[in-house]
């Protein structure tokens, strides 16, 4: 079963997105025009991106001192991206977008991730725009997010520095008030800023007119000095070029230089970057009050209020961490999709008798040794299952932005919950599908000969792309699951128990709805001895196993659920179509389902064997 028919299946059979056409925001929509999204995203990533993913893997990006050189068919990509509308399909008509839903929006993307993650689409971009529609003033969606839509500007998040990697606490980027006049500018508040930043995906590029950097920086107190913690950051929007209130350049370059290159294990079509800010290579608008000198400071305009910079780029964080888990998904799937196809051409080896081997017969495909099964289901159990996890969050994005104010609410609160899984899980178990179809293809899989070698040197970014998973881990076991009294955990689990009760009723899927809620069981009784000494640092000492087994419950739920839509959308699937769901859910409740035992017992037990390791004993 292919990408196409795996999504109709979980959008229009499992959930049921067509029904949002009844919203208010939704009615000019029908299946008729998700249907033409689909198709016209499908053609463009077959078309622009598949064809090219071995060329931007191996033509890296290059710098020459003053500017990006990229492959032409990444700016071609680029631009068949931007005319297909998908830039700002989630928008209001308003603001040049087509008001899908977030949900449709996705699914459509994952084409892209599927042909190419290396060349990129819109995520950051999307995401960047996104973020100044709900933080940013009039005057800046005007001059900088509506352009993002566009597609004539892009944009990044400027977060990590050298010195700090994830720890933003500890960012040394100043923002200094640029003059006595700094609160006069239509565009905000300008500031001007100083400071390294590191990781930065697409931070500079030739592919668009302008490039719109989000960059946290600490505003110094009236004493002069960074206010320590994450409660001193603020954000800014820091344009490559100097734009006038409406967006149009004015022919300035603004104090942004590319340092260099970062020269990765995957994802190589895209530029990832050092910045640095405010170094003087670029002055721009010397004055001579100006706080690093004449000229110095890379112009920035505050978003939002002083010290709420996290608080802001957290609605950009939280939408491209659903995005990397959608990548990593995609990743998983097109390995699953390549071995798959080796699989059922390659012969090798000859079918096991009752007597044993016959050396005479002929030779079989290797799909046919049940090993060779196991390693391909995993990759369906792992890839599908990820895939309908990540629709399930867009979806619950949905509901949060457009259902009534008690169903909004609780989709929040799963959202808080399901975010760190829905960023982790995939790039952890996509992951090791891609390992698995190396496997399938043995030799020829860690040639370049083939795909699949790439899609797992692409994948393994995705562990550390906005959160490492040990971040990611900490957040969920130190904040989310205790958030508000524990109430979104409640909520998880009372949505996982409606489903078991459902699967009980079922024959095939009965002995599943048990193993589902004695894992629910087992989870919540970990959480409460995770938390019973009260100390966090023994809490989190586990909190990786802890986030692996939370994961690992979340994806039999997800395909309990998807199996019983299945059985219920029986009639309008192939069997085969409806037996690969039922396989894959027996595959992850026999294989998988079973592995949280060990994971849990650890954070059961508050193990301290990590946490306690002295150093020199390394």
């Amino acid at each position: 079963m292919n990408l196409r028919s795996t999504l109709d299946f979980l959008l229009y059979q499992w959930l049921d997105v067509p029904a949002l056409t009844q919203r208010a925001r939704f009615t000019d929509h029908s299946r008729e025009t998700f249907d033409a999204v689909l198709d016209t995203c499908e053609r463009i990533a077959r078309e622009k991106y598949a064809p090219f993913n071995r060329l931007v893997d191996t033509q890296e990006p290059q710098f020459d001192g003053e500017r990006v050189i990229l492959p032409q068919a990444t700016q071609d990509a680029a631009q068949a991206y931007a005319a297909s509308g998908m830039l700002s399909a989630a928008q209001d008509y308003a603001h040049g977008g087509m008001q899908l839903p977030y949900t449709l929006e996705a699914a459509a993307n994952s084409f892209f991730a599927c042909a190419s993650v290396s060349i990129g689409a819109g995520l950051l971009t999307t995401a960047n725009a996104n973020l100044l529609m709900v933080h940013g003033t009039a005057q800046q969606q005007a001059g900088f997010a509506r352009h993002e839509f566009s597609g004539r500007f892009s944009g990044t998040m400027c977060l990590s520095e050298p010195q700090a990697g994830s720890s933003l606490s500890d960012v040394l980027t100043r923002a200094l008030p640029d003059g006595a006049d700094f609160a006069a500018d239509p565009l905000g508040p300008r500031y001007r800023l100083k400071g390294n930043k590191m990781w930065i995906s697409a931070g500079d590029h030739e592919l668009s007119e302008n490039i719109i950097h989000l960059v946290l920086a600490k505003i110094p107190g009236p004493d002069g000095k960074l206010v320590a913690g994450t409660r001193g950051i603020s954000l800014f929007i820091v344009p490559k070029k100097m734009v006038d209130g409406q967006g149009q350049l004015t022919g300035e370059r603004n104090d942004v230089a590319l340092a260099g290159l970062n020269h990765k294990l995957g994802w190589r079509g895209t530029t990832n970057c050092l910045l640095n800010f405010g170094e003087g290579k670029y002055p721009v608008r010397p004055h001579a009050d100006g706080p690093f000198g004449a000229g110095a400071g890379a112009i920035g305009y505050l978003v939002g209020q002083p010290g709420e910079g996290l608080r802001c780029m957290f609605h950009m964080m939280n939408e491209a961490r659903i995005g990397v888990g959608i990548a990593a998904t995609m990743l998983g799937l097109a390995g699953y999709y390549a071995s798959l196809d080796y699989a059922r051409n390659r012969a090798q080896g000859r079918p096991i008798g009752s007597s044993g081997k016959d050396a005479a017969a002929p030779q079989v495909r290797i799909i046919e040794h049940a090993d060779v099964k196991r390693m391909l289901l995993a990759q369906k159990a792992y890839g599908e299952g990820a895939l309908a996890l990540a629709l399930y969050c867009a979806r619950l994005v949905d509901e949060q932005r457009t259902g009534s104010e008690a169903h909004a609410d609780e989709a929040r609160l799963l959202l808080e919950v399901l975010t760190p899984i829905a960023k982790s899980w995939p790039s952890e178990w996509c992951l090791e599908a891609n390992s698995l179809a190396i496997q399938v293809l043995g030799g020829y899989g860690y040639t370049r000969d083939f795909p699949v070698e790439q899609y797992w040197r692409d994948n393994r970014l995705n562990m550390i792309h906005e959160g490492t998973h040990g971040i990611q881990a900490a957040d969920l076991l130190g904040r989310k699951v205790l958030m508000e009294d524990g109430r979104g955990l409640r909520l998880l689990g009372e949505r996982m128990l409606a489903t078991a009760g459902r699967a009980a009723g079922q024959p095939e899927l009965a002995p599943f709805a048990g193993s589902l809620q004695q894992a629910l069981k087992s989870l919540g009784a970990a959480t409460q001895a995770a938390w019973a000494s009260g100390q966090a640092k023994q809490a989190l000492a586990n909190a990786v196993p802890y986030m692996q087994a939370f994961g690992h419950t979340v994806l039999a739920w997800i395909w309990l659920d998807v199996a019983l839509a299945a059985l219920a959308h029986d009639s309008q699937q192939t069997l085969a179509q409806t037996q690969g769901k039922l396989r894959a859910t027996s595959f992850f409740y026999h294989y998988e389902l079973p592995k949280i035992g060990a994971w849990l017992a650890v954070v059961s037990a508050s193990d301290q064997t990590c946490a306690e390791m002295p150093e020199a004993a390394f």
